[in-house]
């Protein structure tokens, strides 16, 4: 079995070959995924390739993708995680703001990740113990002490029906109405991973995402952590696949930002439905 920054090169790897497909070839048609929710062919089309390639290298380790699920491998410690295209709908306006995004978790941590964004010519990369960076650049988050100063992102709303959507979208609002008092700005950029990615860039200051799909985070969050941001779940637990919300930002910013999210969440549960 390779080491997890033996696995580095096999993930770069993977992501080379896909990156092509999401810049130049068509999407295709879109499919329905449910309410306001939808992949396109060539989502579907760059996960099996990369599936592909993983099984065929690291036949051992299990992959979880966001489109087709879990697949192949009996390893019960090591799994990849996969999101085609991080951002469909920017990618199916022509926004840049979308990638590829390939994460592993070690007993449910993530330890490793890359993110490609084809349309922006950034690839950010991080293997635990490693540090990380981008293009060859190593990267260091930005050390913000008050939110006064912080560009804050926050991830989408939900859109799928019932109750869970009314719920966290509650939360959302809750959340905005606070930050709008406090933080410098706010920014809703549709990609996960990149939130992530631009944290640890030092782009952004923080990123709060009131949800936890593993293929969306466990790639930002390997390399956000490496750039020096906490990265934990609402109740200040270190993050992993079963995390609640994925809460990052710098140590010396992270528990104003850990109270401000508890107190609007618990504003939004107490709130009539």
């Amino acid at each position: 079995m390779l080491s997890v920054r033996e696995l580095l090169p096999v993930a770069l790897q993977a992501v080379s070959e896909a990156a092509p497909l999401v810049r130049e070839r068509p999407a295709g048609a879109r499919i329905a995924k449910g309410e306001r929710d939808y992949a396109y062919e060539l989502d579907v089309r760059v996960e099996r390739g990369l599936r592909e390639f993983l099984h065929e290298r690291t036949p051992s380790i299990p992959v979880l993708g966001e489109e087709e699920g879990r697949s192949g491998g009996a390893a019960d410690r090591l799994l990849w995680t996969v999101d085609p295209v991080d951002g469909t709908v920017n990618y199916g306006r022509g926004l840049p703001l979308c990638g590829i995004a390939l994460g592993l978790a070690l007993d449910r941590r993530p330890v490793l990740g890359v993110i490609d964004m084809p349309f922006l010519g950034a690839r950010y990369q991080a293997v635990e113990g490693g540090g990380a960076e981008v293009s060859g650049r190593p990267l260091r988050c930005r050390a913000a002490t008050r939110l006064e100063e912080a560009v804050v992102a926050v991830g989408d709303f939900a859109v799928a029906s019932g109750g869970a959507r009314s719920l966290r979208n509650r939360r959302y609002l809750a959340l905005l109405e606070r930050l709008s008092a406090r933080a410098l700005r706010i920014r809703m950029l549709g990609s996960a991973a990149l939130d992530l990615a631009w944290l640890a860039e030092g782009r952004l200051d923080a990123s709060v995402t009131l949800a936890n799909n593993p293929w969306d985070m466990c790639a930002g969050v390997a390399i956000a952590r490496e750039a020096g941001a906490v990265v934990a779940d609402l109740d200040g637990s270190d993050y992993s696949l079963e995390a609640a919300v994925t809460l990052a930002a710098p140590p010396s910013l992270f528990e104003e930002l850990r109270t401000m999210v508890g107190e609007a969440v618990r504003v939004a549960d107490a709130s009539p439905a």
